[in-house]
């Protein structure tokens, strides 16, 4: 009667030490989805908080460039919001909320060149073409428009405002 009284226990803690690991990865996983949403929450407040600074801020003109900005802080701020709201995770990406900071901030006219010693980026050429395609790419999600070859503004035309 003992060993399979024993049996029947080594039995139940080998279940019960089976149950207890599942939990430990249960809890490991729920940690992990814990904090990434934490992060995104993180990350869209301080998108909204950018957002706010910069319509309460107004435009701030930095550079002096020929061609004037068509567009403002509120241009670049809508087009941030509508980009989310479309799920261009490409535009929300950290390098290009940095730039279109730069441009929401300063609402002129930019060369690439320009933008890459603006953000601390070197100017050799395969850092100014990366940044070319940088703001080719926010002038395909109507963003930036380029009004002259190489020189890059705000425009939010094909966003409707």
């Amino acid at each position: 009667m003992v060993p399979s009284l024993m049996a029947a226990l080594d039995a139940r803690e080998s279940e019960c030490r089976a149950r207890v690991a599942e939990l430990r990865k249960q809890i490991a996983e729920l940690s992990e989805a814990v904090s990434q949403a934490e992060a995104e929450l993180s990350r869209l407040q301080i998108r909204r908080e950018t957002v706010k600074q910069v319509l309460a801020d107004g435009p701030v003109a930095t550079r002096d460039v020929s061609v004037p900005a068509a567009s403002g802080p509120v241009d670049v701020a809508a087009a941030l919001l509508a980009a989310e709201a479309a799920g261009d995770v490409t535009v929300m990406s950290p390098d290009y909320q940095r730039i279109t900071a730069l441009f929401a901030m300063s609402g002129s006219a930019w060369r690439c060149k320009d933008v890459c010693v603006e953000l601390g980026l070197q100017t050799e050429a395969r850092h100014v073409e990366g940044m070319r395609s940088k703001l080719k790419r926010l002038v395909e999600r109507g963003i930036l428009a380029e009004t002259a070859p190489g020189l890059f503004r705000v425009d939010g035309r094909e966003l409707g405002w």
